[in-house]
């Protein structure tokens, strides 16, 4: 079976453990990472930088060539399982996501993937890399994301055939370094956090000092406050705020950066950090490609509670925790050139 740190990932395992017989064999492996979660540490970690170091050291032993597929000597004789109804399971489900918008510009499937990190006319890692380290952090250029964040979710690529291929380039170093610090450490980083702090979802997983501080101000008073179910519309008067919701909504997905300025402002117009917390990780479930996926958990619990970050200045509602507002967005990027892609791709 495939590792997953998540809660109901590991209900799943253990439940086929207690089902099948004594004698039969259950092999549980990771090939969400690169280096096996509890192979690169043992513990909780504090951040990328106490954990990079302990990756970087099984790289060599994990980061290898996949081995050629051998024919099996035997062929198989076990019983024919019974058949699946799949087109009622794809209709249940179709019905309970009706209020999600169908995503349209993500092809799903392992040749899309490989297009996406290969091809000759969009493949991220010939036409993007060489850009992805300036790029990056621009959500008014959307294609300076590999886009990948889908097809790693659902396992239709992996990690460790994204970071072989990046690896044969030479042209590109800045790019590839960065990019493989996002897809190894940044990511491991997250399966760390939710394998070994099993309240990954909730403010009891932040650190002591994060709890302190949210909670010291917790009934400061909210310039704004919003509902959920405003927050989902995008009927706040944030314009770049709505504009990155909106986008979640109808493309499923979210630039990273604005992941980080979209769930802090939930906390700020909130009335309680655990409020703010399970609205941030609800919307993200429901409407991102990626959702439930630890990297999700994680960005939440790092923008609203301070988890693999560090205390910074004090102030109303926030406390120590680390602060974004709209005037540093517009210092940063083209606040209404991000708007208007959002509005022209949700048209299309």
């Amino acid at each position: 079976m495939d590792f997953s740190p998540l809660r109901i990932g590991r209900l799943w395992r253990e439940s086929v453990c207690r089902k099948v017989s004594s004698h039969v064999s259950v092999f549980e492996v990771d090939a969400h990472n690169v280096v096996p979660v509890w192979i690169a540490s043992g513990k909780q970690e504090y951040s990328a930088r106490t954990i990079r170091g302990k990756i970087n050291r099984h790289l060599p032993d994990y980061l290898v060539e996949y081995p050629p597929l051998v024919v099996p000597s035997k062929p198989w004789t076990l019983k024919k399982p019974p058949s699946i109804d799949w087109d009622f399971l794809i209709r249940k489900a179709t019905k309970r996501g009706a209020e999600v918008p169908e995503v349209k510009w993500c092809e799903p499937g392992e040749d899309a993937a490989m297009d996406l990190l290969l091809g000759k006319r969009k493949g991220f890692l010939r036409t993007r890399i060489c850009n992805y380290a300036d790029d990056r952090n621009d959500p008014s250029k959307p294609g300076g994301l590999s886009g990948l964040s889908p097809y790693l979710h659902y396992g239709q690529i992996s990690a460790q055939l994204c970071a072989l291929e990046a690896h044969k380039l030479r042209c590109y170093s800045k790019g590839v370094d960065v990019f493989l610090e996002e897809l190894i450490i940044r990511k491991e980083l997250a399966d760390n956090f939710c394998f070994y702090q099993f309240n990954y979802d909730s403010l009891q997983g932040a650190s002591d000092w994060a709890q302190k501080t949210l909670l010291a101000h917790a009934s400061d008073r909210r310039e704004h406050i919003y509902s959920r179910g405003d927050l989902e519309k995008g009927k706040t008067h944030d314009e770049l705020w709505n504009a990155a919701q909106l986008e979640m909504v109808h493309l499923g997905k979210m630039h990273g950066f604005m992941r980080m300025y979209w769930a802090k402002k939930i906390l700020e117009w909130t009335r309680r950090p655990e409020e703010a917390l399970a609205i941030s990780i609800f919307l993200n479930d429901k409407y991102e490609l990626d959702g439930r996926d630890p990297k999700g958990y994680v960005g939440c619990m790092w923008s609203i509670c301070g988890v693999h970050d560090q205390g910074w200045q004090e102030r109303p509602i926030f406390g120590k925790i680390r602060y974004m507002n709209y005037d540093g967005c517009r210092r940063k990027f083209n606040v209404d050139g991000y708007i208007q892609y959002v509005k022209g791709a949700i048209e299309h």
